[in-house]
């Protein structure tokens, strides 16, 4: 590879791509590598420490059962955990039909027409719904009214996003507040966070009359047996999806979700999946509407969000799946029935119990609630404290009659009254609800919701999807500026470690030493390998990194006295496209920064309207290397002319890869990074989310980071949460922490080194057939690069598109498409991949290069050839009626390894401007 590259050493390759000026000399702090084995051994000891009680706090979050078919065949599957974004839907039709049924479900049991594919989480899914009310009453309203009785982080997350879009949230209670017209929308609980089931018909009622929009939180769970949101007249849905088979893990990852009318659906943030047709009328899945919105419509677009939780959800949906509409509702009547069995017990005993209706959580007054929340403790069970006399109580599928038992046991002992048998309590309830809170609607009449009830069935239905799905396990997957990865099997095992995953977001911190430990090693080799003072791990996606990062920069203006005036972000045109999305949410105006010949940012023109804004400059967002595939020689002086004319500097740490032990955001002169954990630090990306996206900062920025209103955390000055629970996904965060421990200080520059490497040796390799759109003042690229595809369409008509379809027929992912630069691709063949794929990539697009000069000598039709027709299914290829100019032989083995295995895509090239004007998001109901 060297050879090929011209170099003798990889040194000398890394002197030729990263500039001296920013080269570090120190190696990292992480130390020597552990093995796999010794790895495992070591968190294992550490997170032994911590304490796994049954947590009934609530808030959102449940204990649940994940049906081991599952968990092995969702969870713990790489052919459903490292597929990334189905952005070519034809070698993706597995995972979207999968999501399709979680939309359907989502659709069904909220009774809305309207469902996306997931949100990060409950509180970033309400505040979504507040900017799409913001949205709907086009910015003409300003405020939002906020129940009290919504979980805290959930109104902790509102405000926060609230604020820089100029959107007033206020708190209170809206049954005993009169709404005006004033009001944008109003956030009703459902239940409310004490588990309280009240009538909003009045609020729902006036809203409508003022044209307010109602947005509902929701337990999905209780609307099994609950009448549904929509039919008590909401807007907008939102929830969480935790509690169908989704683990706790320390606060996520988790699917949130959000439904709406039908006539709102263009203003959903996030991913929608749509049914639409193939090329020869077939049924075929894609994303639809909002599908890469941020590249387009920029500041404008809808949301930052461009992933979704889609392992997640898909869990969720399997769950959904599995149980069927029936097993749901007697999940559901069991868990309300015990709530109801443990009441009438509390009563008994002594205790004032809340007399509003309820589903699972079970509201009671305690003059000594400190000391019987203790005994709980005791016994092995964290309840919440409500207030000082006050505590809840929320169960869940996995409560028990032994369960309940061991409650009133302990209330028993803090009680005035006496104890009955479970048995006898339990014969005087009747589960469900009565009159009008009870649903009488149908839900889930959907055929595969009626299928799959049997493992056996569930396993093959599971697996003919996942079939379907091109993923790591197949083939490289090359997308730039996505460091598609390995995930290694030893990095995934503490993932399902009860220690990790069967812990509340809330429970006490002394229940929690060794997540701490964990949490705290992994946050320090972070600092180091990012140059930074310190760093929180709250958010949960790159878009929330963005969010967080940009957000702790305003903060500080705001601190100094300047928050009013500077408000300008400056963007690179190559930026990525969720920048601008960013600074738009951020109450920043963005001003774009243009790019030279070389794709280089340009100096001239940076310098210009710095100084044109430097009243008024809050921050300069870049990505580095650029997204352009180059280390720029000037990102010293960048940094420095933003600082001289007041503004900070945000580093989007997307191509980090390409950084990690030879230099460092902190060492360049950025203020602050955001890392994507799912890409560098070996997160999969889970056919879309889950991500994560801790923020580095210097010290002028750590007193800003992101506090909590449950669990204390953040800098001295911390704004609000920017997700749900205090560390994010917390569960995952294991993965990283195994990754940089397995590879210590020499595996994470070995990594950095082959990045660059692989990437260099491809563009070599491919310089003679395609042209390379930019590289480096010494002719190298950096971890990525970009293949200029223009000429071919100008020349007889082949684009990007046909490109990237054909590479399909060779079980090939293709590169990023038309993006940062249209009718181009992207290419970063990562630090994980053998020279054997490498050259298995460079030879098909060597071969599809020969297929193309076909077209351009006039040996093959313009429009009946290889690459239009691309890509090529087994029902086509094996159909009797065959009328190409070509062979049948070329369409489907263009290279002989193909004979030895081939991935086929299932459907022809998909018809998205059919799918957007024919929008359907969900399955028909069976008749």
């Amino acid at each position: 590879m060297l050879k090929v590259v011209g170099v003798s050493s990889v040194e000398e390759l890394l002197k030729q791509t990263i500039p001296d000026s920013i080269r570090s000399s120190q190696p990292l702090k992480v130390g020597e590598a552990l093995s796999e084995v010794d790895a495992l051994d070591r968190l294992q000891k550490i997170v032994s420490k911590n304490k796994v009680l049954k947590s009934y706090i609530g808030m959102g979050y449940y204990n649940t059962i994940t049906p081991p078919t599952i968990l092995r065949n969702i969870i713990q599957n790489p052919g459903w955990y490292t597929p990334y974004t189905p952005y070519q839907a034809e070698i993706s039709q597995g995972r979207m039909e999968s999501l399709v049924n979680y939309q359907t479900l989502i659709c069904e049991l909220t009774s809305m027409p309207i469902a996306q594919a997931s949100l990060l989480d409950e509180g970033t899914a309400a505040a979504e719904a507040m900017a799409m009310c913001q949205t709907i009453c086009k910015g003409k309203k300003s405020k939002f009214f906020v129940s009290e009785l919504c979980n805290p982080q959930t109104i902790g997350v509102c405000q926060v996003r609230a604020e820089p879009i100029g959107v007033e949230v206020i708190v209170g209670d809206p049954l005993t507040t009169k709404l005006d017209a004033t009001f944008m929308g109003v956030l009703i609980p459902y239940p409310t966070t004490c588990g309280r089931i009240l009538d909003y018909s009045s609020v729902v009622t006036a809203a409508k009359s003022l044209k307010i929009t109602t947005v509902f939180v929701a337990d999905l769970l209780s609307l099994t047996i609950l009448k549904p949101p929509g039919e008590l007249g909401a807007d907008i849905v939102v929830g969480n999806s935790q509690r169908f088979g989704v683990p706790l893990g320390y606060g996520g990852p988790h699917a949130a979700f959000l439904s709406c009318k039908d006539e709102h659906k263009r203003a959903v943030p996030g991913r929608m999946i749509g049914e639409s047709r193939d090329v020869l009328g077939g049924k075929a899945y894609r994303l639809a509407l909002q599908a890469r919105e941020q590249h387009i419509r920029r500041e404008k677009a809808n949301s930052n969000i461009c992933t979704a939780q889609a392992l997640l959800s898909n869990t969720a949906a399997m769950y959904a799946v599995y149980h069927g509409p029936g097993g749901l509702k007697q999940i559901a009547l069991r868990v309300n029935g015990l709530a109801k069995t443990l009441a009438a017990g509390l009563s008994a005993q002594g205790f004032a119990v809340s007399s509003d209706p309820f589903f699972d959580t079970v509201k009671l007054e305690v003059p000594e609630a400190a000391a019987v929340l203790k005994t709980a403790v005791e016994h092995g069970y964290n309840l919440r404290p409500l207030a000082a006399n006050s505590i809840t109580i929320s169960l869940d599928e996995t409560t028990t009659d032994l369960d309940v038992t061991a409650l009133l046991t302990v209330f028993g002992k803090h009680a005035k009254g006496k104890s009955l048998p479970v048995a006898e309590l339990a014969a005087s309830v009747t589960p469900g609800f009565e009159g009008a809170l009870a649903r009488t609607s149908k839900y889930m009449t959907q055929e595969v919701f009626h299928r799959y009830h049997t493992e056996t069935e569930m396993m093959r239905y599971m697996f003919k999807l996942q079939s379907k799905d091109l993923g790591l396990n197949s083939s490289i997957i090359p997308l730039g500026s996505c460091t598609m990865k390995l995930n290694a099997a030893a990095e995934m095992i503490p993932v399902t470690w009860p220690e990790i995953n069967n812990i509340h977001p809330f429970v006490p911190l002394d229940q929690v030493p060794g997540y701490h430990a964990m949490l705290q090693e992994l946050g320090e080799w972070l600092i180091d390998i990012t140059g930074f003072d310190a760093i929180t791990l709250q958010p949960n996606a790159g878009a929330s990194g963005e969010y967080a990062g940009l957000m702790c920069i305003r903060e500080y203006h705001k601190a100094r006295g300047d928050g009013n005036k500077r408000n300008v972000c400056l963007i690179p045109r190559a930026a990525h496209g969720t920048n601008p999305a960013t600074a738009a949410m951020c109450g920043m105006d963005v001003t774009p920064i243009e790019c030279d010949d070389q794709g280089n940012t340009d100096m001239k023109d940076l310098a210009e309207k710095a100084v044109q804004y430097k009243d008024s400059l809050a921050a300069l967002m870049i990505t580095y290397p650029s997204t352009h595939g180059v280390f720029e020689d000037t990102i010293v002086e960048i940094c420095k002319i933003v600082h001289d004319n007041g503004g900070l500097v945000y580093m989007d740490g997307a191509n980090m890869n390409a950084q990690v032990g030879f230099t460092s955001p902190g060492r360049i002169g950025a203020d602050v990074c955001h890392l994507n954990l799912h890409k560098t630090f070996c997160i999969p990306h889970g056919g879309g989310g889950p991500g994560m996206g801790p923020i580095g900062v210097n010290a002028k920025l750590a007193p800003f980071l992101p506090g909590h209103p449950v669990v204390r955390t953040g800098g001295a000055r911390a704004m609000g949460p920017v997700a749900a629970a205090p560390w994010g996904s917390a569960s995952i965060l294991p993965i990283s922490w195994m990754y940089i421990q397995m590879m210590g200080t020499r595996g994470l520059e070995r990594a950095t080194e082959l990045a660059i490497l692989n990437a260099n040796y491809m563009a070599e390799r491919l310089k003679d057939h395609y042209h390379l759109l930019f590289k480096g003042s010494k002719g190298r690229v950096a971890h990525e690069f970009i293949l200029d595809l223009r000429p071919f369409k100008d020349r007889c008509g082949v684009d990007a598109v046909d490109i990237a379809k054909r590479l399909l027929d060779y079980g090939l992912h293709a590169p990023t498409m038309s993006w940062p630069v249209v009718g181009t691709l992207m290419c970063e063949p990562t630090e994980s991949e053998s020279k054997a794929e490498l050259d298995r990539m460079i030879e098909a697009l060597i071969s599809i290069r020969q297929e193309i000069r076909e077209v351009e000598e006039g040996k093959a039709d313009k429009t009946d050839n290889l690459l239009k027709n691309a890509p090529h299914t087994m029902a086509e290829v094996s159909s009797a009626d065959w009328k190409h100019p070509y062979s049948r032989d070329r369409a489907a083995y263009p290279v002989p390894g193909l004979r030895e295995y081939k991935f086929w895509p299932t459907v022809k090239r998909v018809d998205d401007v059919w799918g957007d004007k024919n929008l359907i998001i969900k399955h028909p109901a069976r008749s």
